[in-house]
């Protein structure tokens, strides 16, 4: 079935704004315009955060929507593939987060915008611990794009968590996978946009 719904989940200290989800968001867009697109503000708690996206996807048709995620972003959607049983395209996805995280509590301002910070609470530690997926169920709904030389998470640690899924590992890279259009047609191919 084709996909009629997409959600795009960005990742720590990041944005709507990302590089990654507005060039995903203009061939979306350009290419397949009868496709639902959404790219919220995450809010700093995680539980928050997937409350409101599962409240704002609550009339998505579970059997045509997908999800893209990129670093926490795609932890997120790691859980929401789990939940929801759709499609994820990750992208350099977080795989702890709460242990990666933890030396960053604190307050933080975006990338994409200094001027709004963002606090992250001791507690959104434990919330993000309580959402970890420990092995993925049916790798054949998962894609992810891991670049080998991403400064931030360990690329051995991302593929390992995905035994079994498509994955497109760049020798070198980086965390902000700054290839990323050249890779783009390729993610999009796998979700089959309507």
């Amino acid at each position: 079935m084709k996909t009629t719904h997409l959600l795009y989940l960005h990742g720590f200290l990041s944005s709507p704004a990302s590089n990654k989800a507005r060039l995903t968001a203009q061939a979306v867009h350009s290419r397949h315009p009868a496709v639902t697109w959404l790219c919220p503000m995450l809010a700093a708690s995680p539980r928050q955060a997937m409350a409101e996206v599962l409240q704002s996807i609550d009339d998505w048709p579970r059997v045509s929507m997908a999800v893209m995620g990129s670093s926490l972003g795609g932890f997120y959607a790691t859980w929401l593939a789990e939940r929801l049983g759709c499609k994820a395209v990750l992208l350099n996805p977080a795989v702890k987060p709460a242990r990666d995280l933890l030396p960053h509590v604190g307050e933080h301002a975006l990338w994409h915008d200094p001027s709004q910070h963002f606090v992250l609470e001791p507690g959104f530690i434990e919330e993000l611990r309580a959402m970890e997926v420990e092995r993925i169920t049916q790798p054949q709904r998962y894609c992810a794009l891991i670049a080998q030389g991403d400064e931030v998470l360990d690329a051995v640690e991302m593929t390992g968590h995905y035994p079994g899924a498509r994955l497109k590992v760049l020798p070198g890279g980086d965390h902000a996978l700054s290839e990323y259009a050249t890779h783009l047609e390729d993610l999009l191919d796998f979700l089959d946009l309507a």
